[in-house]
């Protein structure tokens, strides 16, 4: 038996689900994790179901008689295979806990992905990707070199096959060509609860204001800074006693967390875009399993 994720966006409409479940059925398939959601603001349709093959339709066979049923219900959809691993490629600047913390979770198996290298405009991390058998490509950013340096960055995207992109704290902004490229395959770490306290030093900023909660935010990257659709934020609480420094210490460990959860969702295809927002899914029954549980 195998284990399968269709994933569906359409026009809202009557017959989706028991067109889907039908089609399913038919096949031979049980549907094992289903969820769905109308969004009656744009009369926009989601849904993500996890399936098992019973009875020895592979996925090609699926994905041709799935484009019948799609078509006239003008769905976007794909059938995917959780067993195949996203190839991801992470990118890195001065602060390391990011990029440790997703290193451990890719160790254990907590984040099943393939990651194909990591690219940083510093060296301080680099003997840390190393010593993890990961390739490491530095590549300075420079004003007068910056077009050079994306233009690398594209060719280690293309060479390596790159699905997917994180910005585990890269302090660099990525130009509007590239995030057009790379639409919904940008995943960047704020270090603020957005939309409130953007740009530089927000932690200052929120300490200024005396807030009691600091967060962290998961958006995916566009051309419009910090302004991409949002897929996991969290937040931990302060108190008027403690200094920005704390804030910062605080929010490191909220930043590694949040990132990891976006990350999860993403390759296991629980996010749609939906117009300037998301729609996240929550983990099918044992989703979060990882192979090792130390």
């Amino acid at each position: 038996m195998t284990d399968l994720v269709l994933t569906v966006a359409c026009p809202s409409r009557r017959g989706i689900v028991a067109a889907v479940a039908g089609f399913l059925a038919e096949h031979g398939c049980n549907i094992t994790d289903s969820a769905q959601f109308d969004d009656l603001a744009n009369g926009r349709f989601f849904m993500r179901v996890s399936f098992r093959s019973e009875t020895g339709a592979d996925v090609a066979t699926l994905r041709d008689g799935f484009a019948a049923i799609a078509e006239p219900f003008g769905m976007d959809w794909a059938i995917h295979d959780p067993a195949r691993r996203m190839r991801v490629l992470l990118m890195v600047s001065g602060f390391g806990h990011c990029l440790n913390d997703i290193l451990y979770r890719w160790r254990i198996g907590a984040l099943p992905i393939d990651i194909v290298g990591v690219v940083s405009n510093h060296l301080t991390y680099q003997k840390v990707v190393v010593n993890h058998d990961l390739p490491f490509h530095h590549v300075p950013v420079t004003k007068a070199r910056k077009a050079e340096a994306e233009a690398r960055l594209m060719e280690i995207v293309d060479e390596t096959g790159t699905e997917l992109v994180v910005l585990a704290r890269y302090m660099q902004v990525l130009s509007d060509a590239i995030c057009q490229r790379m639409s919904g395959r940008i995943i960047n770490i704020h270090h603020s609860f957005l939309p409130s306290f953007k740009g530089a030093n927000p932690y200052k900023q929120a300490y200024d204001r005396g807030v009691k909660l600091i967060g962290a935010t998961a958006h995916y990257v566009t051309a419009d800074l910090d302004e991409g659709p949002i897929i996991e934020q969290d937040t931990v609480r302060v108190t008027h006693a403690q200094s920005p420094e704390d804030y910062v210490s605080l929010g490191r460990d909220v930043e590694a967390v949040v990132l990891s959860r976006a990350i999860h969702a993403h390759i296991n295809h629980r996010v749609f875009l939906n117009d300037e927002r998301t729609v996240v899914f929550p983990a099918s029954p044992g989703g979060y399993a990882s192979e090792k549980m130390g």
